[in-house]
This record gives structure tokens, sequence and C-alpha cells, in this order.
């Protein structure tokens, strides 16, 4: 029932029973009418949120592993340069490709190999990598179940009279994400580094 006749109604009930009949009475009745409906469409809703979740994956159940781990390793690539933006970009590209990227792709060969075989095709990647001082480059996820598999992350590193570093690193679901698994450093400059995603 729209809102404005539904408060029309209100108002012409308390009018016309001179009080016998509040307000709070005729919105529970509404209410419950309105909890019935509900009730009668979740199951509805809860298929189509499992059906769209089944479909957000990146892969269907014929694809092996090694294709797998290719696309990941074209997405993890694609929003690591994303993350780093023109200014970093330039200054590491060359170092993150010979150092960093082999020790990614090691961990998502290893975290897949561990992964169910049947679930794979519902491995999905987040979108878009966190800019400003945030750590985040990727995560690898469960698209149907929403529940976060390995997260790879950068972080700044200032050791006294070093300068800064590129601190990337990941971790899994295994441990709640609580362990902190090196993927390698990356010397910046004595300089503070621009922030992530700088154009």
């Amino acid at each position: 029932m729209k809102l404005w006749l539904r408060k029309s109604f209100v108002v012409l009930i308390s009018i016309l029973s001179f009080g016998m009949v509040t307000p709070s009475q005729a919105f529970m009745a509404e209410n419950q009418t309105l909890d019935k409906a509900e009730q009668q469409t979740t199951p509805q809703l809860e298929n189509n949120y499992d059906d769209k979740a089944e479909r957000s994956g990146l892969f269907d159940d014929t694809d092996s592993r090694d294709a797998i781990i290719g696309t990941v390793m074209k997405e993890a690539e694609k929003q690591s340069f994303e993350k780093f933006g023109r200014k970093i970009t330039p200054v590491i590209e060359n170092e993150f490709k010979d150092i960093i990227l082999p020790n990614i792709q090691k961990a998502i060969e290893m975290t897949i190999d561990q992964y169910p075989k049947e679930d794979l095709s519902h491995l999905a990647i987040s979108e878009e990598p966190s800019g400003g001082t945030s750590e985040k480059i990727f995560h690898i996820y469960n698209a149907y179940t929403g529940d976060d598999v390995i997260r790879f992350h950068v972080r700044r590193d200032h050791p006294p009279l070093e300068g800064y570093y590129f601190n990337f690193h990941y971790h899994t679901y295994h441990d709640q994400f609580q362990t902190h698994y090196d993927l390698g450093m990356i010397y910046w400059d004595k300089n503070t580094p621009p922030k992530w995603m700088s154009a």
C-alpha cells in the first residue's frame, strides 16, 4: 500500500472511531500484513542471490587449474600497476615483475592447489585496489560465500636512516589472515613515496 494512502487510512480511522482504535494498532495490523508478504517472497529472493553469486565467479567448471592461475595472474598484474599509479609504476615496474610477481604466482598456485576442486569456479578477484596509504592490492575470494581466500597487500616500511621500502606480503584464510607471508621488498628512495594510485 502506498505510504500516503496508508497515512490517510490511519487518520480516517482515528477520526471515525474517536480514539477507540489508535494509529499504533492500525500500523501493527498493517505491519503484520507486510511481514506475511515478505515471508512469502523471501525464498525467491534468496534463490536469486544464490544464482547471482554462482555467476559472479571468474571461471566455469571446465577451466583447468592452469587456466585459472593464468587468468588470476593477468588480473593480479593489472591491479598491481593500477594501485602503483603513474608516479610509482615507472620506478618499480621491472623489480616488481622480476621479484614480486613470481612470488605472487607461487602463493596463488599453492592456494589453488589446496582449494577444493569443486569450488574453483566460485573464485573471483576484488575489482579495485585501494588508494592513499591503504595496503590492499587485491583479494581472491569465494563469490558464492563472499569470504576472502587470500589477500595481497603492500605496505610502506621506513627503517631509521634507510629510506622507504615497499613490503609486499599476503594473508590467507587458513589462519584467519593473521600471519604475514613475505613476497619481497622493493626500495623506493629516501623521500616519502607518493600515495597509491597517484596520477
